[in-house]
């Protein structure tokens, strides 16, 4: 006897044979397979785009007309590396991380377990503490990982800490801090793409208070990370004492007056940015901020006129790999787009769910995840959900505080646990520098599971409550 089957099973079928869906697992899987996240993300585009039935030809000219916005992109990155390398050709990352290594050193050597212990919270924190400073006051993003972390390596190996954890840390302050407060990164996701992309689409959000609004969805972040310091991770984790590979082509000198004039140009750099963004202008704050202190690193001598040309191309070089995988994933997400699958997939979702506003939120987020999971980027994903989901949010009655929860976690989830987010890419740069953490299986997966489940639960309560 043949069953009848309903519009909610065929919407449900639809969603699951959607290009986007399959577009995406195919990416992940071949990333989990070990094969490199480029030609992952090519594939995976590919396949997402033969299966929306765009042909061959179509699919390839959407994938290579995305490479120009992620091209730019790069060249951002390119630049945010160019000051790292002068940050840390002033010898101020050099200055701190021997501090911390000496006073590390000192307290692990002979102490007791409750003593390592306490020493392996002091090295977490601090850094925490520098990937929170990344997004806003010391505004070099992922680019200061490859520098801090791969001199900690070997304390990290004595004190037995385990690499997932701080993946998960550093992960932590990467995301969190952009997605809650406006300054710096947090500013542009906030403000310019979250808020600018809702008003877009027709909603108007003066008067929001975007950090009560995304208050909930950070403290779900919160919670995966307590999970990950003092449960998941807790117990000690052996590694080897290799050689770092590579390495940088400065020789940080920490005298007291290049660590001064570092400081002297971070703080111009973060005023800058303060300025920018009081005054209303519509400057670039982070690309201004960012040439002033590079200016003052010429000017005052710090980085030589004659070594410049070394400084910023080993700055960009550092950034190379992670531009490269940004440059292929906005090609996989132009494909998405041009697909025409992304809208047809919410209401797919939409017609399952009918007017559940529970269910709908919950759903809203899951294709918030698989979205950005794609692209790996939440500054490019938000404006393409946004466009979908205000409409979606008012049909459902939702409160303006609701929706902007609903579609900036939306727009969050995926950044980390994606093969292809920077914020992972980054960890995994500095944390694998001796050849003992695997991108996926100590990167993307941990933070995933910690992250993108509390995240997505903790999004959907501030979908109910707001």
């Amino acid at each position: 006897m043949t069953r009848n089957r309903t519009p909610t099973h065929i919407g449900l079928c639809l969603a699951i044979v959607n290009a986007v869906v399959i577009a995406v697992a195919v990416m992940l899987l071949l990333a989990l397979l070990r094969v490199h996240v480029v030609i992952a993300l090519f594939i995976g585009a590919l396949v997402g785009g033969l299966m929306a039935g765009m042909g061959l030809e179509s699919t390839m000219l959407a994938f290579q007309g995305g490479l120009g916005d992620g091209a730019q992109i790069a060249l951002s990155y390119a630049l945010l590396g160019a000051f790292a390398m002068a940050v840390a050709a002033s010898g101020l990352p050099k200055a701190l991380a021997d501090t911390l290594t000496q006073r590390i050193d000192k307290d692990a050597d002979g102490a007791s377990e409750k003593a390592v212990t306490a020493t392996s919270y002091i090295l977490i924190a601090g850094i925490l503490a520098m990937s929170i400073m990344s997004q806003n006051l010391l505004p070099v993003h992922i680019a200061f990982i490859p520098l801090l972390v791969p001199p900690l390596l070997t304390v990290m190996n004595k004190l037995q800490l385990d690499r997932r954890l701080i993946a998960c840390v550093l992960t932590f302050g990467l995301v969190t801090t952009y997605m809650t407060l406006p300054v710096g990164f947090g500013k542009i996701f906030l403000e310019d793409i979250l808020l600018g992309n809702i008003e877009q689409a027709g909603l108007d959000t003066s008067g929001i208070n975007i950090i009560q609004a995304m208050a909930i969805p950070a403290a779900g972040m919160v919670v995966g990370l307590l999970i990950a310091v003092f449960i998941s991770y807790r117990k000690p984790r052996s590694y080897q004492d290799r050689p770092i590979a590579g390495g940088t082509v400065v020789e940080p000198t920490p005298t007291r007056y290049n660590i001064i004039m570092s400081l002297v140009a971070i703080v111009a750099t973060f005023a800058i940015q303060l300025i920018i963004q009081f005054t209303g202008s519509d400057a670039d704050g982070l690309l201004l901020g960012s040439l002033v202190g590079l200016a003052i690193f010429l000017i005052s001598g710090v980085v030589q006129w004659n070594k410049a040309d070394d400084v910023f191309t080993s700055g960009m070089r550092m950034m190379a790999l992670i531009g490269f995988v940004m440059i292929a994933a906005q090609g996989f997400a132009s494909v998405m787009i041009e697909s025409n699958q992304i809208e047809p997939l919410v209401t797919a979702v939409q017609n399952f769910f009918g007017d559940n506003k529970a269910m709908a939120a919950l759903a809203m987020l899951i294709v918030g995840l698989i979205v950005t999971m794609g692209i790996g980027s939440s500054f490019s994903t938000l404006p393409i959900i946004a466009a979908i989901y205000v409409p979606l949010c008012m049909s459902l009655d939702f409160s303006m505080l609701a929706t902007v929860a609903i579609i900036g976690t939306a727009g969050a989830l995926g950044d980390a646990g994606s093969p292809a987010s920077d914020s992972t890419l980054g960890s995994t740069a500095g944390l694998a520098a001796d050849g003992q953490h695997d991108h996926i299986r100590d990167t993307v997966i941990p933070t995933f599971i910690h992250y993108n489940i509390p995240l997505t639960g903790a999004g959907w309560v501030a979908a109910m409550v707001l």
